[in-house]
């Protein structure tokens, strides 16, 4: 069956860096776009950024220039690199198989000093 989990959080200071990973089995992968999203307390989740089957990237307007997200199809694993955190990057990171119901449980991030 499809699983993604997600591996990389934790408590992180203000301008600091963490790479999120989302390692994926039990579908192919490397023909599929995947999301990572973010929900913090009281908000709806979010889209954070996107890269399709071919390596296009998209970004939400809060983490560009900031955030990058790449993939390894060899590793079947896409990461979220993070830069410059804020203390309003703090939620939990979901990576998704886009346009599917397949979700990760979620990881932490907390950015506080």
């Amino acid at each position: 069956q499809v699983q993604l989990v997600e591996s990389g959080g934790g408590l992180v200071q203000p301008g600091g860096s963490l790479r999120l990973s989302c390692a994926a089995s039990g579908f192919m992968f490397s023909v599929y776009a995947m999301n990572w999203y973010r929900q913090a307390p009281g908000t709806e989740r979010e889209l954070v950024a996107t890269i399709t089957s071919g390596g296009t990237t998209n970004y939400a307007d809060s983490v560009k220039g900031r955030f990058t997200i790449s993939r390894d199809n060899g590793k079947n694993t896409v990461y979220l690199q993070m830069n410059s955190l804020k203390p309003e990057d703090t939620a939990v990171y979901y990576c998704n198989v886009q346009s599917s119901r397949y979700w990760g449980k979620g990881i932490l991030v907390t950015v506080s000093s």
